[in-house]
C-alpha cells in the first residue's frame, strides 16, 4: 500500500497503522559487518582468486609439513610399541633389575612417552637428533657424514637413469610395435621383475668376482679422490639404475603415447613432420607432467630405498647406518633415519606436484 506525505515521496508500508516503515531490503534485516572469524576466510578466497599458483604452492607446502608431523608421530609411536628394551639388550640376559633400571633412567626411558616425543621433535626441528645409545656419539654428526654418501650415490644414479629413461621412452614411441620397442619392453620387464638385491649379487658375481673389473665392497672414506669414489660406487650405481630405469622408461612411453593420439599431433603428421620431431617438439613437452611425477617418485626411491643396496655392497650410507642401529636397538638413530627418509620422500613428491602445476596451466584453476 502506498501513502504520500508532505515533502516526501512514496513510503512503503504494510498497511498496519502505527508501525514504522520497512526498509526496501527484501530481508527486512539491516546489513551487519562480517564476523571476525570470516576475515581470514575472505582474505584466503581473495588470495586464491588473485594468486592461484601461489595459493596452490602454499597448500602443498602446508600439507607436506602436516604429513611430516604425522609421520614423525607414527615413527616414534611405532618404535615405542616394539617389544623388548635397549637396556636389556645392552646389558644382556644376566643383567640385574637394578642395573636395567639405572640404564633406563640415564636414557630417560622412565619418563612418559609424550614428554619424550615432544623433546625429540623439538630437537629434530633444530637439527639435533640426540646422542646414540650405542656409540655415545652425536646422531646429527654421524648422519651428516652418512647422508652425504647416500646423496652422492643417488645423484650419480639419477644422473644416468633419468636422461636414459626419457631417451629410451621416446625411442620406444618412435619405433612402437617394432623390434626396438619390443626389445626395450622385454628388457624393462625383466629388470622390473628382479629384486634389487638379486641384481646386486649378479653384478658382484660377474664384474667383481669373475672378471675383476669392479670394486667390492663399495667402501668410501674421506681421503679418497673423486675418481676412486666413482670407481667404488660403480656397482651400486649400476644396480640402482637398473632398478629405476625400467619404471621411468615405461611411464615415459605411456605418457607420450597418450599424447600422440591428440588432434594437434595428427595435424603435425598431416603437415609432413618427422616422427622424432613430432615426439620431441610436440608430444614430449605436453606429457611432462606425468613424467615429472614418476621421476620424482623414483628419485625418492634412490634416496629412501638404498637400504638394501647399501647393505649388499657394504656402502657406508644412511641405509647401512640404519640397519646397524636396528640390530642393537639404537632407537635415536632409527628414529632420525626414519624421519629423514620420510622428509625426502614427502618433499620430493611436493616438488613433483609443484612442477606439474607449473608445466600444466590447467592444474592452476581446479574446478
Amino acid at each position: 500500500m502506498m501513502e504520500s506525505g508532505p515533502m516526501t515521496g512514496p513510503v512503503l508500508t504494510d498497511g498496519t497503522a502505527g508501525e514504522p516503515p520497512r526498509s526496501a531490503d527484501l530481508s527486512g534485516v539491516p546489513a551487519k559487518p562480517n564476523p571476525t572469524g570470516e576475515i581470514g576466510g575472505t582474505f584466503w578466497r581473495r588470495f586464491v582468486f588473485r594468486r592461484p599458483l601461489a595459493a596452490l604452492i602454499l597448500q602443498r607446502l602446508g600439507l607436506s609439513v602436516g604429513l611430516l608431523f604425522a609421520v614423525s608421530l607414527m615413527i616414534f609411536g611405532g618404535i615405542e610399541a616394539l617389544p623388548g628394551d635397549f637396556a636389556t639388550t645392552y646389558l644382556g640376559q644376566s643383567a640385574t633389575p637394578q642395573a636395567v633400571e639405572n640404564i633406563r633412567k640415564d636414557l630417560g626411558l622412565d619418563r612418559p612417552w609424550s614428554e619424550r616425543y615432544l623433546n625429540w621433535l623439538g630437537g629434530a626441528v633444530k637439527g639435533d637428533f640426540g646422542t646414540s645409545w650405542a656409540s655415545k656419539n652425536s646422531v646429527s654428526e654421524q648422519i651428516g657424514k652418512r647422508l652425504g654418501n647416500s646423496l652422492f650415490l643417488a645423484f650419480f644414479a639419477a644422473l644416468i637413469s633419468v636422461p636414459l629413461a626419457v631417451g629410451l621412452g621416446m625411442l620406444a614411441v618412435q619405433f612402437r610395435n617394432r623390434m626396438p620397442d619390443k626389445i626395450i619392453n622385454v628388457i624393462s620387464l625383466a629388470a622390473i621383475s628382479l629384486p634389487e638385491f638379486f641384481i646386486g649379487y649378479l653384478l658382484i658375481m660377474f664384474f667383481a668376482v669373475q672378471w675383476g673389473v669392479a670394486t667390492f665392497p663399495a667402501t668410501v672414506y674421506d681421503s679418497m679422490s673423486f675418481t676412486e669414489r666413482l670407481s667404488a660406487i660403480a656397482l651400486p650405481v649400476a644396480t640402482l639404475v637398473l632398478v629405476v630405469l625400467a619404471h621411468m622408461m615405461r611411464m615415459t612411453r605411456a605418457a607420450i603415447l597418450n599424447v600422440m593420439s591428440s588432434a594437434y599431433v595428427e595435424t603435425a603428421e598431416l603437415k609432413g613432420l618427422g616422427t622424432f620431431r613430432i615426439i620431441a617438439r610436440h608430444a614430449a613437452p605436453n606429457a611432462v607432467a606425468p613424467v615429472i611425477n614418476v621421476i620424482a617418485l623414483n628419485l625418492a626411491y634412490l634416496v629412501v630405498g638404498v637400504v638394501v643396496v647399501e647393505v649388499v655392497f657394504v656402502y657406508p650410507g644412511m641405509g647401512q647406518y640404519m640397519v646397524d642401529a636396528v640390530t642393537v636397538r639404537d632407537m635415536p638413530v632409527v628414529q632420525a633415519c626414519g624421519l629423514i627418509f620420510a622428509a625426502f620422500y614427502i618433499f620430493l613428491n611436493m616438488a613433483a606436484d609443484i612442477l606439474a602445476i607449473l608445466a600444466n596451466p590447467r592444474l592452476r584453476h581446479p574446478r
